[in-house]
């Protein structure tokens, strides 16, 4: 499974974000996201921090989430060129 990651990734850092060619380079990252599956980050709102005394599931869920939304943002990031 690491391999089909890398591979996929490799569209990202192909073709990096560089002004013009957001629409191919947005396609792109859906692919790898949903194939990672973290697409969820890009398409749902950030969840509110459930608090102290929630549900250890809660906390776990909200963990992931926040997890994952560092992972998408560094990917975005490092498939963008220095310029933008």
């Amino acid at each position: 499974m690491a391999n089909n990651t890398i591979s996929l990734r490799s569209l990202l850092e192909k073709e990096k974000l560089n002004g013009i060619n957001f629409l191919d380079w947005f396609h792109n990252l859906r692919i790898v996201l949903k194939k990672e599956r973290k697409e969820y980050v890009i398409q749902e709102a950030v969840p509110n921090d459930p608090g102290a005394n929630a549900p250890r599931a809660d906390k776990e869920k909200f963990k992931k989430h926040m997890d994952d939304m560092l992972d998408v943002g560094c990917l975005m990031l490092a498939t963008m060129t220095p310029e933008l």
